[in-house]
């Protein structure tokens, strides 16, 4: 089977796709398993080659190693990028100065004119 660099450096066999591929995407016919490079996988995730070898090495992202060549599904860096979504609400303690310069523009703090 003759292989081909498809869509962002996806290594595919060279096979026909679905007829229902919209051309855009990396999905290949019969079932097969899209490989990216190590560069094109961090390249997918916007990150650095070298942050992606510590995310292998610490088990974060499956990776595979064929002799000397380090190769990454498709899918798996897929689901990676998805379990690295950011949920809203989870970010409040970077930016704990905005609830004190809140105070600051509005009103003052209830609390601080007890002396009434």
């Amino acid at each position: 089977m003759l292989m081909a660099e498809g869509p962002r450096g996806a290594i595919m066999p060279d096979e026909p796709k679905d007829p229902d591929d919209s051309g855009g995407t990396s999905q290949v016919a019969y079932g097969e398993i899209v490989w990216l490079s190590t560069r094109k996988a961090a390249d997918r995730m916007g990150i650095t080659t070298r942050t992606l070898y510590r995310f292998i090495d610490h088990g974060d992202v499956p990776a595979y190693r064929f002799g000397r060549v380090i190769r990454l599904r498709l899918s798996d860096v897929d689901d990676f990028i998805e379990q690295c979504r950011v949920e809203p609400g989870s970010l409040e303690h970077l930016y704990p100065e905005a609830r004190l310069s809140d105070l600051d523009e509005g009103d003052e703090d209830p609390e601080a004119n007890d002396d009434d």
